[in-house]
Parts: structure tokens; C-alpha cells; sequence
């Protein structure tokens, strides 16, 4: 092996030491209602075996609703869809696992990371309706501290978004997850602004109203904290309509 092949094998085996990976069993939360499913992660051919026996029950609540699925075209397929997208998609966090979350030395940066506008689809437990929304992260880098891969802070959102829960169930979860990876931090601040599938097509039926849940820590507990204060200016800024 050549001087330059071998530098460049010390300047990997550096950097991998230097990186950290989470499971994402790490950041489950005890006690999260809507949590993983026994058996986690669950092979093909166990998701396979549930969407099978999810089809024939989905198929019985459509007769139980009076619907003649089986001799409507559009329909006759209908209970596999669902009962694939629910495994597949919907609710794929509790039966997948996802990538592993990777953490790095902050290497003296000690200020405030912000991302903002992370896209969000969740089901709420009461109902079974979608929410969908954004998600604002942030949070302050400590002494020692660690800093989160950026796209992983996408990650976490999908993590516990794609188990379905209440928000405010949701903004807590996510929060601890990202203050339990980032090791020595100043704080973090978690805030979802999400639309409701059970206001906007039942009950009252109200279109347009948005629901806003924040959980803070550290720093951003304090009103007069520069940092809160820049966490919340950042979300007016080219925000998608979703300003705060």
C-alpha cells in the first residue's frame, strides 16, 4: 500500500472514531403509547403476514359500514391498500427500522443549529386521521457537546411521525430524541405546527386551522434568551406560510 492509500486509511479510521451512531431502539421512548410493535423491527415476511390478516379484518369493517367493496371496481382491492399503506407507510415506524442517527464532536462551535420546515405525516390516535405539517428544530451546542447529522434530524421527525400519536405526544418525543443524541447541550427547542384531518373533515369541519405544540429546554426556557428569540425570528423568515 502507497504513503498516499495509507494516509488516507489513517484519515478514515480518524473520522469513524470520531463519529457516533444511534440505533433508533436509542431514542424510543419509554412509555410512548404509540410506540414500536413486540418483535421489533419485523421481517418481510412478518409485515407480509400482517398485511394479510390487516386486509381480511378491513374488509369486514367495510361490510360492517354497509359497503359493497367486493362489486365496486375502485373498491374491490381497497382493503389490501389500506392495509399495506398502513405497514408500508403510515405507520411504518413501528414495524422498520430506520437508518441509524450519527452524531459528530462539535469541534469548538458552541452557537445555536436551526432547521427549520422539516416535512411532517402523522396520524393522530383518537381518530385515525392524518396530520400533516412541518417541524422546526433547535438547539445549542455545549462544551464537548455533539452536533447531529443534519439530514437525521429529518430522520428522527420520520422515526416517530410514521407511528401515528397525538402532537403534543409527538413534539415530546422528538425533543428528547434530539436532546438525548446531542450530548452536552445548552438546550433544545422542538415546535410542530400541524393541520388536522379530524378538525378540517369531521366535527366541526373547520378548513385551514393549524395547531402549534413547543417543547423547550435548557436555554430556550427563558423568554429573554437570545436564542429563543432567534429560533423564533428564523421561523418568520421564508417559512412556507407557517409563521408563528
Amino acid at each position: 500500500m502507497g504513503w498516499t492509500n495509507k494516509i488516507r486509511v489513517l484519515i478514515k479510521i480518524k473520522f469513524m472514531a470520531r463519529k457516533k451512531v444511534h440505533n433508533d431502539l436509542e431514542v424510543v421512548q419509554e412509555g410512548f403509547a404509540n410506540g414500536v410493535a413486540p418483535g421489533f423491527p419485523l421481517s418481510d415476511k412478518e409485515k407480509q403476514k400482517m398485511i394479510n390478516k390487516a386486509t381480511k379484518a378491513y374488509a369486514r369493517f367495510l361490510e360492517a359500514l354497509k359497503c359493497d367493496w367486493q362489486n365496486d371496481p375502485n373498491s374491490a382491492d381497497t382493503p389490501h391498500r389500506v392495509a399495506k399503506a398502513y405497514v408500508n407507510d403510515l405507520w411504518a415506524g413501528r414495524y422498520t427500522q430506520m437508518s441509524p442517527i450519527t452524531s459528530f464532536p462539535s469541534d469548538g462551535y458552541d452557537g445555536i443549529v436551526i432547521e427549520r420546515n422539516i416535512p411532517l405525516t402523522s396520524m393522530c390516535s383518537h381518530h385515525h386521521q392524518t396530520i400533516g405539517g412541518v417541524v422546526h428544530i433547535g438547539y445549542v451546542v455545549g462544551n464537548n457537546g455533539r452536533v447531529i447529522g443534519l439530514s437525521k434530524l429529518n430522520r428522527i421527525v420520520e422515526l416517530f411521525g410514521r407511528r401515528g400519536a397525538i402532537q403534543e405526544q409527538l413534539t415530546s418525543a422528538i425533543h428528547n430524541a434530539v436532546d438525548k443524541i446531542c450530548e452536552n447541550n445548552k438546550g433544545v427547542i422542538v415546535t410542530i405546527v400541524g393541520t388536522h384531518n379530524c378538525v378540517s373533515c369531521r366535527g366541526v369541519k373547520h378548513q385551514g386551522a393549524a395547531m402549534v405544540t413547543t417543547k423547550a429546554t435548557g436555554v430556550f426556557r427563558d423568554n429573554d434568551n437570545l436564542a429563543r428569540k432567534e429560533f423564533f425570528d428564523s421561523l418568520k423568515i421564508n417559512n412556507g406560510g407557517h409563521n408563528i
